[in-house]
């Protein structure tokens, strides 16, 4: 039976190295499946809700498509007009309606906490899509496995994360994992949207070394991953100060032309204007194939959480 089976998936902070490395050798696993040169019927008769009080298009895709490659169904709803929610009903009455209808609960909410809220309402096992500034277990995970998949390991590896490090959620939980995971980090943001400190001392503690940067130039040319973010205007309290950061960094040919040869350009999607369109044609962007990998990666999760193994 696995160490995964029923249970919750809340943030990567909760998962122990050796269930972060049981995740990626099972989403291995499960490319053929993934891309449909082989097929499962792993969990047929389970049924997952998708319940999405935000948008989405890639984490709740990619959901679907990974319970139905393995052989299940998925209901819920992807946004919370046209629902009791709109009636004032409460997550926690939500929850408790979803739970009698399916096996498993993926929320994706505006407020941090709301998962593990929404867990103690709940015996079936919940599956955090992001709450929030807060946690985004799964898109860590992808990012985890393509880091992985491209590059061959984590220690050692010199990661540079850039852009919002302040408000966004798939920084904070990516380098918490990759500390643990022993690779270098170099923060790269405007003055007014640094790491949170207690990331900073997480780092630390672990005994890395780490970089503060306020411009990409100098930091490119050391690089084994790219790992870039859009500056997001949904997560400002205030418009004018978004105004005053956006547009800060933008990925060019110029900017990858003393990169190693190996650097490979991650991004969590949507881009807006962080990446040139050009650099799509480079064998350093993986972003896309990033986008494909949360396809296995939620594959082994559901697998391990529902079926018992990959």
């Amino acid at each position: 039976m696995s160490a995964f089976q029923g249970r919750d998936v809340l943030s990567i902070r909760d998962l122990s190295r050796a269930d972060i490395q049981l995740v990626l050798r099972t989403a291995r696993k499960m490319v053929p499946i993934a891309v449909g040169e082989k097929r499962s019927r792993a969990l047929e008769g389970k049924i997952l809700s998708t319940i999405f009080y935000e948008p989405s298009t890639r984490t709740r895709l990619s959901f679907e498509s990974a319970m139905a490659r393995l052989g299940g169904r998925v209901l819920g709803f992807s946004s919370a007009e046209g629902t009791s929610v709109q009636k004032g009903e409460t997550l926690a009455d939500t929850i408790r309606m979803v739970e009698a209808y399916s096996d498993a609960i993926v929320l994706r909410h505006p407020q941090e906490g709301a998962a593990r809220l929404a867990a103690d309402f709940t015996e079936k096992p919940v599956i955090n899509a992001g709450d929030g500034a807060g946690q985004h277990p799964t898109q860590t995970l992808q990012d985890l496995y393509t880091i992985w998949d491209e590059r061959g390991s984590f220690e050692g590896q010199n990661v540079v994360l850039v852009g919002d490090l302040k408000y966004g959620r798939t920084v904070h939980s990516l380098a918490y994992a990759l500390a643990e995971l022993g690779s270098h980090l170099t923060f790269v943001s405007p003055p007014t949207l640094e790491m949170p400190t207690e990331i900073l001392e997480h780092v630390k503690e672990r005994g890395l070394s780490f970089r503060i940067a306020h411009g990409l130039e100098e930091v490119v040319r050391d690089a084994d991953v790219l790992y870039v973010t859009r500056i997001q205007k949904e997560r400002f309290p205030d418009p004018q100060e978004y105004e005053k950061v956006a547009g800060s960094y933008r990925i060019e040919m110029d900017l990858l032309r003393d990169a190693k040869r190996g650097l490979i350009v991650m991004h969590p999607l949507p881009r807006v204007t962080e990446i040139a369109p050009d650099v799509d044609r480079t064998k350093h962007a993986v972003y896309f194939k990033q986008a494909f990998n949360g396809v296995p990666v939620r594959m082994a999760l559901l697998d391990l959480i529902l079926g018992g193994g990959a």
